[in-house]
């Protein structure tokens, strides 16, 4: 048995050795005929490569399938970087519209306080408002401008179309402004085209009511109501709004400020004939003192 192995060993040796060099041959003879330059060897390649190329198709599809698997895995991960840099942009874009939209509704609302027609011989500052105080009792705000700025008592308040308020409440660099809809609020005013004087009295809602109309037949729904400049605190002829009809019928005012976006205020310098000392009062004709001894 060890013999039988021995020859055997003996054959395979040699024989090995002999395929190692046939195909050492052949590997050498395909380098020289694929290196030789000459039109015979270049048709003998090319008769060789239409041969045998169209038949290792089906060899070669696992190996272009795998590249293309390779190249589109790769395409993917192009396409997810850029998908994630796209996003993160269009965040940034979104911030900055928001921030220029922000802008053009700041610029209109000062656009529109420059806009508004005044009596020449007034003058004005512009305060930004800097909190809202309303409740269900009392409707004011606040700006950031007060006794430094010259601001007194009982000075109205305008936003880029009409009346809001007037100031109540001075300090060094804040003021506060009761507003129209307070239900401390009272405005003489008058209608046009009729004429009629009235008083407009805040009750906390929207649209605050008409008091004191002396003929509601010559007042209809949509004409303007403007200050009357009555006690010498406001000047006359600032918009106040329209007038309307509630559902019960009473007469209403429709007012044009816009109550829901008050971001600047116009605060007019009206050096009016009665000065406010006392916001908690009525301003009224003052009565002739008593002499002593009668």
């Amino acid at each position: 048995m060890a013999k039988d192995r021995s020859q055997s060993s003996d054959f395979t040796g040699p024989l090995r050795r002999l395929l190692l060099a046939v195909v050492i041959l052949c590997l050498l003879g395909i380098f020289l005929v694929w290196r030789i330059d000459s039109p015979r060897v270049e048709l003998f390649r090319a008769q060789i490569t239409d041969r045998f190329v169209p038949n290792m198709e089906w060899a070669m599809a696992p190996v272009t399938g795998t590249i293309n698997l390779l190249q589109e895995f790769q395409s993917y991960q192009r396409l997810a970087q850029q998908n994630r840099e796209l996003r993160s942009e269009l965040r940034r874009m979104q911030a900055w519209k928001e921030a220029a939209l922000q802008l053009e509704q700041e610029n209109a609302r000062l656009l529109d306080l420059n806009n508004v027609r005044l009596d020449p011989r007034l003058t004005y500052v512009t305060g930004v408002v800097l909190a809202d105080s309303g409740s269900p009792f009392r409707q004011s705000v606040l700006l950031n401008v007060g006794a430094r700025d010259g601001v007194l008592d009982g000075w109205a308040t305008m936003d880029g179309i009409g009346l809001v308020g007037r100031i109540s409440g001075v300090g060094r660099n804040t003021s506060r402004v009761i507003l129209l809809t307070d239900a401390s609020s009272r405005i003489p005013a008058t209608i046009q085209p009729s004429g009629q004087r009235v008083i407009v009295s805040g009750d906390n809602t929207n649209a605050p009511p008409i008091d004191f109309l002396e003929d509601s037949d010559l007042v209809r729904p949509g004409q303007r109501v403007v200050s009357s400049g009555d006690g010498g605190v406001f000047p006359a002829g600032l918009l106040i709004g329209q007038v309307a009809a509630d559902p019960t019928g009473k007469l209403r005012v429709r007012l044009a400020a816009d109550y829901q976006r008050l971001e600047f205020l116009r605060v007019l310098r009206h050096q009016g004939t009665e000065t406010v000392s006392d916001t908690a009062r009525i301003i009224g004709p003052q009565l002739p003192r008593p002499e002593i001894g009668q």
